[in-house]
């Protein structure tokens, strides 16, 4: 695996990883979205052939990215989950065990669906759609900033929701699309941490920083 590369925002050093997740380091604090857990169990339940293996590889890169920078806390910017409990929900419950001074803090997203009941047995903090964190507030959806107030909006956000991904153009018109992280003026998209996912194409505009993931590395564009 290739090193982080790090990055300054308000007066905050972040490190962004290789592995689709951001250490904060003055917070000890790890930060994701889009993880996804129990959607290859979903596509299973469906009929559709998806391996379990799938699954168990994301839980193990965040296993890992957690043991490497040994964090406090791990902070979800949505979509932790796919969709109803399954067995693969199960394997993350064990998981926790492992990890059980870990402090885990979830912004909901839309398909974060389970029952409260679960939540409290994993021991993880849910927060119905914002959490403010030093100079950062992390969302799931951009949209949700309609409803924040100004204080909140002169926050820094982060958010997940759209898998973002960058299209690098090499000779012969070959094209070639790449998971990214995206920052603009106010706003940052985190690249899903799930493998198994979709990408949108982002625009970047005039002063907007891209990190494309390529090769299990980092390449920064703008």
């Amino acid at each position: 695996m290739k090193n982080p590369v790090p990055y300054i925002l308000r007066d905050q050093t972040l490190w962004l990883s290789p592995e689709r997740c951001i250490l904060w380091e003055e917070e000890n604090t790890l930060i994701v979205a889009d993880l996804h857990l129990g959607k290859s169990g979903h596509f299973r339940k469906e009929g559709i052939g998806i391996p379990q293996r799938i699954y168990k590889a994301d839980l193990q890169r965040l296993m890992a990215q957690l043991y490497l920078y040994k964090a406090d806390r791990l902070i979800i910017a949505g979509d932790f989950t796919h969709s109803t409990a399954n067995k693969e929900l199960d394997l993350f419950l064990k998981w926790r065990k492992d990890f059980s001074l870990l402090q885990i803090d979830l912004v909901k997203g839309n398909h974060d669906i389970l029952a409260d009941n679960w939540y409290a047995a994993a021991d993880i903090q849910v927060h119905e759609w914002k959490l403010a964190a030093g100079p950062f507030l992390f969302l799931h959806d951009k949209k949700a900033e309609k409803d924040l107030t100004e204080e909140e909006l002169k926050k820094y956000r982060f958010t997940g929701h759209v898998h973002p991904a960058i299209t690098l153009k090499g000779k012969g018109k070959q094209t070639l699309r790449f998971p990214c992280y995206y920052f603009t003026k106010d706003v940052a998209v985190l690249p899903a941490f799930s493998r198994f996912t979709g990408g949108f194409k982002v625009e970047p505009k005039k002063g907007d920083q891209v990190f494309a993931l390529v090769d299990d590395g980092i390449m920064q564009l703008s």
